[in-house]
This record gives structure tokens, sequence and C-alpha cells, in this order.
């Protein structure tokens, strides 16, 4: 079966996210100043043929910690779909 994940990827909360910080700071510059707290982090989509929604998983979950994150900096959520065929 063939499955997509989105996989999000964000700083680690108790770390400082500089690139949020300064488009929060910008926010009020603009005039948006109810904007603020930004978290700026990745999207990735992936295709991913298993057996089961379980194996998808597991793969994504390799994939991330193996390749795709910094575990000391980032952390990740994972929504699998599976399209209809």
């Amino acid at each position: 079966m063939k499955f997509i994940a989105e996989i999000n990827i964000m700083p680690q909360k108790a770390l400082l996210d500089p690139q949020g910080k300064a488009v929060s700071a910008n926010l009020k510059n603009i005039g948006l100043e109810a904007c603020g707290n930004v978290r700026i982090g990745k999207h990735i989509t992936m295709e991913v043929n298993a057996n089961s929604a379980v194996e998808a998983e597991n793969l994504v979950k390799d994939a991330c910690e193996k390749l795709l994150i910094n575990p000391v900096m980032e952390a990740f959520e994972i929504n699998l779909i599976n399209p209809p065929s």
C-alpha cells in the first residue's frame, strides 16, 4: 500500500528560535501587534510503500531520527494519510 507522510519538524520548545524571534519582532514593525510568538520549522511530505500503517509510520520515524532531524535541536510529528487507490 502507498501512504503519504506529512512531517512537521520544529525547534525544541526549550530552545531559542532566532528566525521566529526575528519574524515576531518585525510583525510589530508592520502593524501586526496582535501576532507574535512565532516558531519556524519545516514541513516535509514523503511517499511510503508499506504493508500497513504501523509499518509506514515506523519507516518514516526511522527516516526522521536517522536523517531528517537533529534530535538535540528539533522535534517532529508525523501525520500518515492512506490515499485512495
